[in-house]
């Protein structure tokens, strides 16, 4: 079995190991929020290994910061991961084997991972980029956050460095190249433009689950060049690529001639016909 390394291109490597760098900065600042508003630091740690979803984490312990209780905090979180549920089946294929398996890797599903995985045409690729970017995710998050943490008193004012912009500024990064399709582009402004009109009125979290409304201006999948048809024949472009008629009387020729026999005279056997 090759390695992951060996499996993704180049590009895919350097582009995971930014999303690292990026979502390091991200998991710094929010062990550093969380140990300056007064948190013990098992809390920001916790919630990196049992949750690891940035945006729940944010949000859970921001409603604690300001006063809430831990049931509006796990409601928020579940309300915005509740998004990860349309990326579960998305790379659900990539998700064989026993069920220990499929159980760690739902835990590593992100916005990063399931970007990476959409990228990837090839089944050994789409495997190979997830695990890869889910375990250096993991790892490189929880560290961060515990780093974070530690230095949380000595940073003081977190949003003055502005470390809240990495993690959506890595999204949009993800996410440009796949915005060349025309189909794609349609269903993410529609999606966009519902959640922007929703904001103001619906609770944080719910406008990203409205922004699926926008897929249903995607459209339908066009016919794709070199996809088979029911009945067996070469479909392009919408239509079938017939055999030429040569090569057809030719195959029957063959097949209706018949097999020489050993001993018997060619003379013969034309005289039986």
């Amino acid at each position: 079995m090759r390695s992951p390394l060996r499996t993704l291109e180049r590009a895919t490597l350097r582009d995971i190991a930014l999303v690292c760098l990026a979502d390091a900065l991200v998991g710094a600042s929010f062990g550093a929020i969380s140990a300056s508003g007064g948190l013990p630091l098992w809390v920001p740690v916790a919630l990196s290994v049992l949750v690891f979803a940035g945006g729940s984490q944010f949000a859970a312990v921001g409603v604690v910061l300001s006063g809430g209780g831990a049931l509006a905090a796990v409601a928020t979180g579940l309300v915005l991961n509740a998004r990860l549920l349309p990326f579960g089946f998305a790379v659900a294929d990539v998700l064989d084997g026993p069920w220990w398996r499929r159980v760690f890797g739902a835990q590593l599903i992100t916005d990063e991972t399931a970007a990476f995985v959409l990228r990837q045409d090839d089944g050994r690729r789409r495997r190979a980029a997830f695990w890869l970017c889910g375990l250096a995710l993991f790892v490189v998050w929880n560290v961060s956050v515990v780093l974070g943490a530690l230095a949380g008193g000595l940073i003081g004012d977190t949003d003055a460095l502005g470390l809240d912009a990495a993690f959506p500024a890595v999204l949009l990064a993800l996410v440009l190249p796949s915005l060349a399709d025309r189909r794609v582009r349609t269903a993410a402004v529609a999606g966009a433009v519902v959640a922007v009109a929703a904001t103001p009125f619906v609770p944080a979290g719910l406008p990203v689950l409205l922004a699926l409304v926008g897929l249903l201006f995607a459209g339908r999948p066009g016919t794709r060049e070199g996809r088979e048809g029911r009945d067996g024949r070469e479909v392009r472009e919408g239509r079938e690529v017939r055999e030429p008629q040569n090569s057809r009387e030719s195959r029957e020729s063959r097949k209706g001639a018949s097999v020489e026999e050993p001993g018997v005279p060619v003379i013969e056997r034309e005289e039986a016909r």
